[in-house]
C-alpha cells in the first residue's frame, strides 16, 4: 500500500482517509492556538498498515504549518509523539 490520501476538515477538526472503502481518521479540538488530538480510529479490516500514524503525521504536520502547538490526549499520538522526536518542538 502507498500512502493514503489524507484530507482535513477544519470543521469538525478531523483528518480523514479511505482505504480499501473503509474510512479512518483523526479527530482534533483547537482550544488556546493548541490542537488537542482526541481520538484516532482505524476500522480493524484495514489495521496493521500504519495508517494511524499516517493521521498522526498529518495532524502534526498541518500545527507545525499553522504554528500550533499539540497536545495529543489519545493514547496512539501521544505514543507517536514519543517515537517522533523531529516532532518536539510542537508538542505543547
Amino acid at each position: 500500500m502507498g500512502t493514503p490520501d489524507i484530507t482535513h476538515h477544519g470543521i469538525p477538526g478531523r483528518f480523514v482517509t479511505e482505504v480499501d472503502g473503509h474510512v479512518a481518521n483523526l479527530d482534533y479540538e483547537m482550544a488556546d492556538g493548541r490542537m488537542h488530538i482526541t481520538h484516532t480510529r482505524v476500522p480493524e479490516a484495514i489495521g496493521g498498515r500504519g495508517i494511524a500514524g499516517k493521521l498522526v503525521e498529518a495532524a502534526f504536520h498541518h500545527a507545525r504549518t499553522e504554528g500550533w502547538k499539540v497536545r495529543p490526549l489519545c493514547a496512539y499520538a501521544e505514543a507517536w509523539a514519543g517515537r517522533h522526536p523531529e516532532y518536539a518542538d510542537v508538542l505543547d
